[in-house]
């Protein structure tokens, strides 16, 4: 059983240092591959060089909502820079934040700068990942001014409503879930879920960070010490210095699996071939053959 990671940050220094116990590791439980996203201009040399020492790992270059303050004026130069060097990056991460963190960046500068990434995404047909925390209302519209996105878009961690779900998947984009996931609740995840086309889903980890709940009679909760843990929920809600492992994303399967109703098996093989058929432009991946609909 493979396991495609769609969305994560193995470059962050919180982890960087026993990256290869990591990656060693999620290789181990089956994760295939890692869409491993930079977020600002100071971490995408990091990404590119890591894409460079592992070829499970595919790069992607963008500034994050968070970090648009801390843009250059030339930034957009050097991230165009960065897609002609690297011709096998995706666009990423980008988009459009009002939680708390967002609230202290001005949102006409995250609009701008988010729509010139995704512009740039369109126009090198490339997928993008897309943040979006209490922005949804803004992004739908953005999306169906600038669409559609035939390389597709990620919608990472996604938390947005039912009803939105059909809009997005009109315009190509597809539907990531992490640990995060695990915070709705649960008639609201599996309402949301039960609206996803099966060839639109993706699974994610989002390493360092949205840490699962452990799931009884599952697989270990995993530590960024390099060691597993039967720990509780209650132990993973309140340590804040407790980080996620790439090899969590096993839980995700598992809670995905059992809201839409499938088999851990189909879940991972149908999200599996989504990404690969996503990311086919790498060399190294073939394109895969659509996944049955569920609608």
């Amino acid at each position: 059983m493979k396991v495609f990671d769609a969305h994560c940050h193995l470059q962050d220094p919180r982890i960087l240092s026993k990256l290869p116990q990591l990656i060693a590791k999620a290789h181990e439980v089956g994760v295939d591959a890692f869409a491993v996203n930079g977020v600002s201009e100071n971490d995408w040399p990091l990404v590119k060089q890591l894409s460079q020492s592992y070829p499970s790992i595919i790069p992607s270059f963008g500034v994050h909502p968070w970090f648009v303050k801390e843009r250059t004026p030339n930034w957009f130069d050097t991230l165009k820079q960065m897609f002609d060097s690297t011709p096998d990056a995706a666009v990423g991460e980008i988009g459009l934040d009002k939680g708390s963190k967002g609230k202290l960046i001005d949102f006409v500068d995250q609009v701008q700068v988010f729509e010139q990434q995704l512009q740039l995404a369109k126009d090198l047909n490339r997928p993008a990942s897309v943040h979006c925390v209490r922005a949804f209302g803004d992004l739908l519209p953005i999306m169906q001014r600038m669409g559609p996105f035939p390389a597709g878009v990620i919608l990472h961690s996604y938390l947005g409503s039912a009803e939105m779900v059909p809009e997005f998947a009109k315009l190509g984009a597809y539907f990531s879930f992490s640990g995060f996931l695990m915070s709705l609740q649960e008639k609201k995840a599996k309402k949301m879920l039960k609206k996803v086309p099966y060839e639109r889903i993706l699974l994610e980890t989002d390493a360092p960070d949205a840490l699962p709940k452990p799931i009884p009679a599952s697989e270990p909760l995993y530590l960024v010490e390099g060691e597993s843990s039967s720990i509780s929920s209650a132990t993973a809600e309140t340590d804040v210095s407790t980080l996620n492992h790439p090899a969590n994303i096993l839980h995700v399967l598992t809670y995905v699996a059992s809201l839409i109703e499938m088999s851990r098996e189909e879940v991972a093989e149908v999200s599996y071939q989504n990404a690969i058929r996503l990311f086919s432009y790498r060399d190294h991946f073939t394109t895969a053959s659509p996944s049955p609909h569920n609608q």
